[in-house]
């Protein structure tokens, strides 16, 4: 993964040719809140902390039950497909104006792909903002506090909860740099220990792996779950996510260097993919030392992250672990919020500039993000089902965001095969997944894969041809 990316990387970077003259929007348009110059470490940990949440941690928990596959998918599927679409979605970003991906959208896809896709990432985000206050909650109320996590009822879980609601509240109000640019370096501190401390408890501990040649890649899971498109939509963060392009096109209002793209876009997400390559390791090798079972990993995986981390670093170094997901995931709920907030302004043309604007946005969408969780802590399925349209609505953003991107490099001659690919894979699975899901149209497998490869192919055609007979985009600064 470290040398395909690096190899990859350097290749993506010499395709989009960075101009370290060029302004970029944070410069250009500095307003203090939103396109504030930061450095370009600052920018790649803030980037880190925004797109790795429990994605890259409890994805790959569930993602290890498929065998060892995982750890030849998860390193190539992070290279090909969710690295190129981190650095192409940041870098569009930059070259025009710091538009978010709804402005992305309408500008290289027309209109009406831009009214589809504001539905579909408004419905994700606030999804995400639910998510992202429901799992380190729990993971704080449970591991740290040792208390019943389970519902609302219990003073810890609404404390907890309260807590998190404030820090997002002011994360999504206040200017980048005053709360995101000055605390991320503390949590960053705490995820990369948690990190490093679970890759170097593998050896330590003597955790034993399966090897991919014991088991051919055939499909091992447990409970018979089909690895494609099941798979792909579990393991979303360490392979490619939707949600990162939102993050990605967040952060280009405060780029200052375009040669900084690689750096902040590119090699975050191999970042990333160490995160779900390491937590997958050490879900196989719990199970196999005996101190986890599957049935722990398919249906209780943020206890997983405990039991885990407490049997290898012990409990002062489990702690630290366990802070260190649940750092994850705040740092992504955050931004996420903070993202939703900013889309909305731009479609509504809402000046950001006024206080009692950005207040009043903010207040409308914490109260939908508290129904959603309402309603996901009070029905003993709730939680479950919001997961599933979670997981499947961020692929489909991946989908659309190829599309944009595709549709660019064609404008600008360049390989856009590159993006092609990714996207009609990821049209296969979410069509798989929605067609068979019970949650969706309940067909049979058979009927499913065949309509989807339909549509698969639909897509890949569609965009190359619009991209082709589109107008090319004047490009911003």
């Amino acid at each position: 993964m470290i040398v395909g990316g690096a190899i990859h990387g350097l290749f993506c970077e010499r395709m989009m040719k960075p101009n370290s003259s060029a302004k970029t929007p944070a410069v250009a348009k500095k307003d203090g809140i939103d396109y504030v110059p930061m450095n370009k470490w600052k920018n790649c940990l803030i980037e880190l902390l925004n797109i790795a949440g429990t994605g890259p941690v409890l994805g790959p928990i569930q993602g290890i039950l498929f065998g060892p596959i995982a750890f030849l998918t998860i390193p190539i599927g992070c290279i090909i497909g969710g690295a190129f679409h981190d650095y192409m979605s940041g870098m569009i970003s930059l070259r025009n104006g710091g538009e978010q991906m709804p402005s992305l959208m309408r500008r290289f896809l027309g209109g009406k792909i831009y009214l589809v896709y504001n539905i579909f990432v408004c419905f994700l985000l606030l999804l995400a903002g639910a998510v992202f206050i429901y799992t380190p909650g729990d993971l704080f109320v449970a591991h740290l506090l040792k208390s019943d996590a389970s519902t609302l009822s219990a003073e810890e879980v609404i404390m907890v909860y309260g807590v998190i609601f404030a820090y997002y509240l002011l994360a999504t109000l206040l200017p980048i740099d005053k709360i995101i640019g000055r605390i991320y370096p503390i949590f960053g501190a705490i995820l990369l220990l948690s990190a490093v401390g679970i890759f170097f408890g593998l050896f330590i501990n003597g955790y034993p792996l399966t090897e991919v040649w014991e088991t051919g890649v055939a499909n091992v899971h447990p409970y018979g779950e089909h690895f494609i498109p099941i798979f792909f939509i579990i393991v979303a963060c360490g392979i490619t996510s939707g949600f990162h392009s939102t993050q990605a096109t967040m952060i280009a209002r405060s780029v200052t260097n375009e040669r900084h793209g690689r750096l902040v876009y590119y090699n975050t997400m191999i970042a990333e993919g160490f995160i779900a390559m390491t937590w997958a390791g050490a879900a196989m090798g719990a199970v196999n030392a005996g101190i986890a079972t599957d049935e722990n990993l398919f249906n209780q995986a943020a206890v997983v992250v405990g039991i885990i981390a407490e049997n290898m670093l012990g409990s002062v170094g489990g702690m630290v672990a366990v802070l260190g997901v649940i750092v994850l995931v705040i740092t992504t709920g955050d931004t996420a919020l903070r993202s939703l907030r900013l889309m909305i302004a731009d479609a509504l043309h809402i000046d950001n500039k006024k206080k009692s604007n950005v207040f009043i946005l903010a207040l409308i969408i914490f109260t939908v993000v508290a129904g959603i969780l309402y309603i996901a802590k009070t029905d003993a399925s709730g939680f479950a089902i919001l997961w599933r349209y979670f997981s499947w609505a961020n692929e489909t953003i991946a989908v659309f965001a190829f599309a944009m991107i595709a549709v660019y490099m064609i404008q600008n001659n360049m390989p856009y095969i590159m993006s092609i690919i990714p996207g009609t894979f990821y049209m296969y699975i979410i069509s798989t997944y929605i067609l068979h899901a019970p949650i969706g149209f309940g067909l049979g497998w058979t009927t499913s894969y065949v309509l989807a490869g339909v549509f698969a192919v639909s897509y890949a055609k569609a965009i190359i041809r619009y991209g082709k007979y589109s107008k090319p985009s004047r490009r911003l600064r």
